[in-house]
């Protein structure tokens, strides 16, 4: 697997990423705002991607992130691994090289993830994710787009 700066061309891909994950985020592929956000990511340099070893353009992205990089905290914005890549170390790939690209201490690491009662919170792994990761859970904040729970995990760096 590899991890490299994200392309304008991998757009679609950042597309396919959402669609898996719509029931749980709220719509995305079709909202021009979430396309947006991605290019505005990609033309910044702050966003994220992982491919497989043979980086083949033709084959769908293992995970995308997008980070948000304004000392002193820092925002990942969006992660998301493909199904058939989770469980494989692509999420903590992507979180590795983000954390050494972008983050510089001290300050800390936030991330909105699933509240402790939405489906999404079991079912992704998120939580537990971040956890393992060393983040802790912080307070609760607005309802995603779909109107479930959400709250900010949060990472010390020094």
């Amino acid at each position: 697997m590899i991890v490299r700066l994200a392309r304008e061309r991998d757009l679609p891909g950042f597309i396919g990423l959402a669609a898996q994950v719509e029931h749980w985020f709220g719509p995305m592929v079709d909202d021009p705002g979430f396309s947006a956000a991605v290019v505005e990511h990609i033309r910044g340099s702050k966003a994220l991607v992982a491919v497989g070893p043979d980086a083949d353009p033709e084959r769908p992205l293992l995970g995308g992130l997008l980070v948000g990089s304004d000392a002193p905290t820092f925002h990942i914005h969006w992660l998301v691994v493909s199904r058939q890549a989770r469980g494989q170390g692509v999420g903590a790939a992507l979180m590795a090289d983000a954390m050494k690209s972008y983050v510089t201490g001290p300050g800390t690491v936030e991330v909105v993830t699933f509240g402790a009662d939405h489906p999404g919170a079991v079912d992704s792994g998120a939580r537990v994710f971040y956890e393992r990761l060393g983040f802790t859970p912080a307070e609760v904040t607005d309802p995603g787009p779909e109107g479930g729970s959400r709250q900010i995990y949060r990472l010390a760096v020094s």
